[in-house]
């Protein structure tokens, strides 16, 4: 897939980056000193070009400890790696814990999506009818601490099995339906999942029930790593198992080695791991480096601390003063312009594409968002450019027009798709109004919402910055059509938490996100597909497809004359490959923007990382895009 945000930039759009941070070229003088807004696409592949991809500074060697605080160790299923769901948790599995049948390479740009054999020998081709994949696995490939033993296909299996119990809440168990038996497993109805076969250690295969042309990286996610059922086994209720997650990869959480499993009594949470504080990993001593790929990973530091500080600004002052290499956060604004402007750090800062969108998302079955005039009313009316420049200007990525990211879908973005706003996206009041006037809830047509329910609406977002810099934006913009908003900022854990219990039914959220779970827009489908909804641990934010059917267990109402649905039109699209599945892909993004209306669209974002002094090598994973773990190296002697 061709992506926008490699093409090469001109050597005087780069210089003008380079020398003025965020601003656009071209401009006068007041304009290149406001490094918070004015630029567009190009300053953003210039950025990227100057600042993203691999670098190393010095030599790299392997030694040392590599920490990282975030402002909460996030997570949405207690790092239990059957249910997890964040996408940093999914960098320390894949890059540091955890090995499963095919991975990535974990670097920046198109090869970093790209996938490649790691538990498996080698990436095998469906059978005829497109319905099997049989897998053999590598020899030599162990359990870490206490376990100490060889993973064997059972032990994938057994995953699997995990996926397919409902009191585990596998958050994204959607994506392995396909399977054969797999919804009668979770039903129930079957003691085994009879589309997995292992008829020895080493061989494992999966029989379909229809051809699914990506399936191939459904397996690349964590919660299909190999599981030891000796201590899982113990361990059924949701989030359980991440307080005991047995390593594969080249490091394990520290104190491991500690954990008793001679029965389930005798297993106590293993010590590096708490998630009010974070979480400390070091070598696995049962990893064998000849059965992996030492390039994809490197493995370098001894260490890895992962901490908790509430403090954002103390976070990156303590990345500057060499007490930290990183963090999965957002840098502040005022620490992105000192960066940018100033050459002699600028390298630290590292700028790649991100693969995601932030949003924020309307319930479907809340008033007054139960009625798409209001929703698109909303669209219209939202200062857009306000809300990158709070966000801190190209740099943190454009301003979206649809429910996909441009690299996902990128013949969308070469035809300037534009649906509701056009540039500079600072508002377009007159039009929203008039798309308000014919909502049920403005009850004298004026384009000013005066209904009750009008009144009061709940928004939670994060309370640290970029986030908590768009509220008043937010509240500000709603108000020109008579949204009353009221803001709750939460912790991020806390407004995932709010976000994906459904009973809460929270009626606006600009707090939430997502990057894609592999490159393929059907990984932002997902949120969309009715049968995904589930009352905890909900990813379909907006109740896009509830039924009524599902109202009762998920503690929702449905509104008057229902809330529309495109499983149909996800099913169109999922066994088609090439052009048809893109062509089909960008009817239905365009159907889902124009017509469902789930969201308000709010940045394109970019991956930024800030690296300490001590760094000696970084990259990103594009896959993750976190900072890519497994080739990170740093230099104790500059450690603070």
């Amino acid at each position: 897939m061709t992506r926008r945000w490699l093409v090469r930039a001109g050597v005087a759009t780069l210089a003008c980056v380079a020398a003025f941070g965020l601003a656009a070229c071209g401009g006068d003088d007041d304009d290149a000193a406001d490094t918070t807004g004015g630029g567009g696409s190009d300053d953003i592949t210039a950025v990227i070009e100057q600042l993203g991809g691999p670098v190393d500074f010095g030599e790299p060697a392997p030694g040392g400890t590599y920490r990282i605080a975030n402002t909460d160790f996030a997570q949405s299923d207690g790092f239990d790696p059957s249910g997890e769901y964040f996408g940093s948790a999914w960098t320390i599995y894949n890059s540091l814990l955890l090995r499963t049948l095919v991975s990535y390479p974990f670097t920046a740009g198109p090869a970093g999506n790209e996938l490649v054999a790691d538990l498996a020998t080698e990436i095998p081709e469906p059978s005829e009818d497109g319905l099997t994949y049989t897998f053999t696995l590598k020899e030599g490939v162990e359990f870490g601490p206490p376990v100490n033993r060889a993973v064997t296909s059972e032990d994938i299996k057994f995953a699997f099995e995990r996926i397919g119990t409902p009191s585990v809440a596998a958050q994204y168990g959607f994506y392995y339906n396909v399977i054969e038996g797999m919804q009668e497993f979770a039903a129930g109805d079957a003691d085994t999942i009879s589309g997995i076969a292992t008829p020895d250690p080493q061989t494992i295969s999966f029989t379909l029930t229809a051809p699914t042309g990506d399936f191939l990286y459904r397996l690349a996610m964590p919660a299909t790593a190999p599981i030891p059922e000796e201590v899982a086994k113990c361990h059924t209720r949701a989030a359980e198992y991440g307080r005991y997650v047995i390593a594969t990869g080249p490091y394990m959480i520290d104190g491991s080695d500690k954990l008793d499993i001679t029965s389930c009594a005798s297993q106590k949470p293993i010590s590096g791991f708490n998630p009010n504080t974070g979480l400390n990993m070091v070598r696995n001593p049962n990893y064998d480096p000849a059965t992996d790929d030492t390039e994809i990973r490197q493995s370098n530091p001894d260490r890895f601390e992962i901490s908790v500080n509430t403090n954002l600004d103390d976070i990156f002052t303590k990345i500057e003063r060499g007490e930290l290499e990183g963090s999965f956060e957002t840098p502040p604004n005022a620490v992105l312009r000192r960066y940018l402007q100033d050459p002699d750090i600028r390298e630290k800062l590292r700028v790649n594409s991100g693969d995601r969108l932030w949003f924020m998302y309307m319930n479907l079955t809340t008033p007054p968002f139960d009625d798409v005039h209001v929703r698109k009313a909303l669209n219209l009316v939202m200062d857009l450019e306000g809300i990158q420049r709070a966000w801190g200007g190209p740099v943190q990525g454009s301003t979206p027009t649809d429910v996909l990211p441009d690299t996902m879908m990128p013949s969308l973005t070469s035809d300037a798709y534009a649906p509701f706003q056009q540039p500079p996206f600072a508002g377009d009041v007159e039009a929203a109004k008039a798309e308000m006037a014919q909502s049920k809830y403005d009850t004298d047509q004026d384009g000013i919402c005066d209904a009750p329910a009008c009144k009061g609406i709940v928004n939670v977002n994060r309370n640290f910055a970029p986030w908590s810099t768009m509220s008043p934006i937010i509240a500000q913009s709603a108000a020109e059509i008579g949204l009353e908003i009221e803001t709750r900022e939460l912790s991020r854990s806390a407004v995932n938490d709010a976000s994906s219990t459904t009973a809460r039914k929270i009626p606006l959220s600009a707090g939430n996100g997502w990057g894609k779970d592999y490159a393929d827009p059907s990984t932002f489908m997902v949120l969309f597909d009715g049968r995904n909804l589930i009352p905890s641990g909900n990813t379909a934010f907006s109740l896009v497809g509830v039924t009524e059917q599902q109202a009762g267990e998920l503690g929702v109402t449905i509104p008057e004359g229902g809330v529309p649905s495109v499983d149909a039109d996800i099913d169109a699209c999922t066994p088609l490959t090439g052009e048809e599945r893109t062509t089909c892909w960008e009817t239905l993004d365009k159907k889902i923007t124009e017509e469902i209306v789930p969201w308000v669209p709010l940045m394109d974002a970019t991956a930024i990382d800030l690296i300490g002094p001590a760094v000696t090598r970084y990259d990103m994973d594009q896959n993750g895009t976190e900072m890519a773990l497994s080739r990170v190296a740093v230099d104790p002697s500059l450690q603070n």
